[in-house]
């Protein structure tokens, strides 16, 4: 009689567990992308909530990348998007082995080699364990982290996850270009 009980008992926890995981997951697909923070390239705090009802691309970058050229479509994606509501947000990171050290040093790489106007963050992590919180987010929501420098993430007027994007998927590019402007036309 013990032993039915038991497998009762493991299969409550289990299906508890279970539950506990769903539960999780809902309450992180609930959180949107204006909660989180990144450092700022020139200091203090870049905060996505400033943004709230724009849409935002958000790229992962690198100064020493063969995406790198990818920066002047950016800035002029940024420029010329701005109007209607989108807002191009760079975030350097070393996880490929393609940036340079030092905030300052991007920066300057970045100003004087594209005239990037559009906000930056300071280095960080975009995959692993020590990603940047924003970046656990869409790997927990979509199960999607940066394979490479210039992987982009867009985020609708809502907040929430409106598409991912690898290193070939340019930013005036057939694939990213209609997800952008479906996102703007949303409100």
């Amino acid at each position: 009689m013990a032993e039915p009980t038991r497998r009762a008992l493991l299969a409550a926890l289990g299906g508890l567990a279970l539950q506990e995981g769903r539960l999780a997951m809902a309450a992180t697909e609930e959180k949107l992308a204006w909660a989180f923070d990144f450092p700022a390239i020139e200091g203090g705090t870049l905060a996505l909530g400033a943004f709230q009802g724009r849409v935002l691309l958000v790229a992962n970058t690198a100064s020493f990348c063969g995406y790198t050229y990818q920066y002047d479509g950016l800035e002029k994606l940024h420029t010329a998007l701005a109007p209607q509501g989108l807002t191009v947000i760079g975030v350097p990171s070393q996880d490929f082995n393609q940036e340079s050290p030092d905030d300052a040093t991007v920066k300057n790489f970045c100003e004087t080699k594209f005239g990037i106007d559009f906000p930056l963050a300071g280095l960080s992590h975009v995959r692993g364990p020590q990603a940047a919180p924003f970046y656990a987010w869409v790997r927990a929501v979509r199960q999607w982290e940066p394979s490479w420098n210039f992987n982009k993430v867009l985020i609708g007027r809502d907040g929430r996850i409106a598409g991912t994007f690898g290193s070939g998927d340019e930013p005036q590019g057939g694939k990213l270009g209609p997800a952008i402007t479906a996102a703007l036309q949303t409100t």
